[in-house]
């Protein structure tokens, strides 16, 4: 396995993309292939063009991942004060 079809099959499960679009996920390792043995610049130019759209089109369809932010941490810290203030209240 070359490099950047390592990279692509990284990112793609990284995406969680593969059950979604197995076929746009089958093409793009097919095109990294391609871009890793490619012997002459045409060709790898071609190769990374049709990956780069597939790849954009993979991201739009990951699944939106929530991550906590600053205001998330402050919400779960008050959270925690309220909690503990309620437990310190009925006499826990």
């Amino acid at each position: 396995m070359g490099a950047v079809e390592d990279a692509t099959r990284t990112e793609v499960d990284q995406l969680r993309v593969g059950p979604v679009a197995p076929g746009l996920t089958a093409a793009a390792l097919a095109l990294a292939r391609q871009l890793d043995d490619a012997e002459d610049a045409k060709g790898a130019a071609a190769a990374a063009r049709e990956l780069r759209a597939i790849m954009s089109d993979l991201r739009k369809l990951a699944p939106v991942e929530s991550k906590g932010d600053a205001v998330d941490d402050i919400a779960q810290q008050r959270e925690k004060r309220r909690a503990a203030a309620r437990e310190q209240a009925a006499g826990g």
